[in-house]
């Protein structure tokens, strides 16, 4: 179904995970360290990683940031720390879910299964949708801002593809949380605020399109 990369020096671990995935149909391909994660992640084309915070030579937050460099595929972390601010640290770097361990292998899997999903759930009816000096392109994924092409993590894109579908209709950030990270995600509404606050900075002036309503959420505004 999918090919996926599995970052994990814990080999009974990486089995087990191994093990479930392939379960669900999906190729697998396994990196025991930071640095085989970014030769594979450069010599095969993969549709999501889980990746493993603690790791030698080279940990997972760094090797997330600069996977998001170079793709915006799906991204699972998983760890032993469990606060809040490893999480939000995570999301700021472009994660797009999080399991704190010991976890079950099957909601792993589902959780893979439901990004999978996400990601490719295009639109067939639409080349192309603009506001302002921004234009989506459904179809690939690209996003581009006064005719410059701007990189947005997965979950980046999905709020600004839902924003531009959706215009002027106020969300809350209960709903954004459900809609673009599901009813089972185990984040807070925290997480909403982050990635707005990170795709605005990318959207440069054009972020004013989304609009901070205070105690009721988020709109995007249709303006010249």
């Amino acid at each position: 179904m999918a090919n996926l990369l599995i970052v994990e020096d814990e080999k009974n671990m990486q089995e087990i995970i191994l093990e479930y995935m392939q379960r669900g149909g999906h190729t697998c391909f396994t990196a025991d360290d930071g640095i085989d994660a970014l030769m594979a992640l450069k010599s095969n084309p993969m549709d999501l990683m889980i990746l493993d915070l603690m790791m030698p030579n080279l940990d997972g937050f760094s090797v997330c940031r600069m996977a998001r460099e170079m793709s915006n595929l799906p991204i699972i972390i998983l760890t032993a720390k469990g606060s809040e601010e490893d999480k939000l640290k995570g999301y700021n770097l472009g994660a797009d879910d999080y399991m704190t361990k010991p976890f079950s292998p099957k909601v792993l899997l589902a959780k893979a299964n439901a990004l999978l999903r996400r990601s490719s759930a295009l639109p067939a009816d639409s080349d192309s949708m603009s506001a302002g000096k921004i234009s989506l392109v459904p179809a690939s994924h690209r996003v581009f801002v006064d005719g410059q092409e701007i990189v947005l993590t997965h979950k980046e894109y999905e709020l600004l593809h839902f924003f531009m579908g959706n215009p002027d209709q106020i969300f809350s950030r209960d709903q954004l949380l459900n809609r673009i990270w599901g009813y089972d995600f185990e984040g807070t509404t925290r997480t909403v605020d982050t990635h707005i606050k990170t795709l605005r900075q990318k959207l440069g002036e054009e972020g004013r399109h989304i609009v901070t309503l205070i105690r009721s959420g988020y709109k995007f505004e249709v303006t010249v």
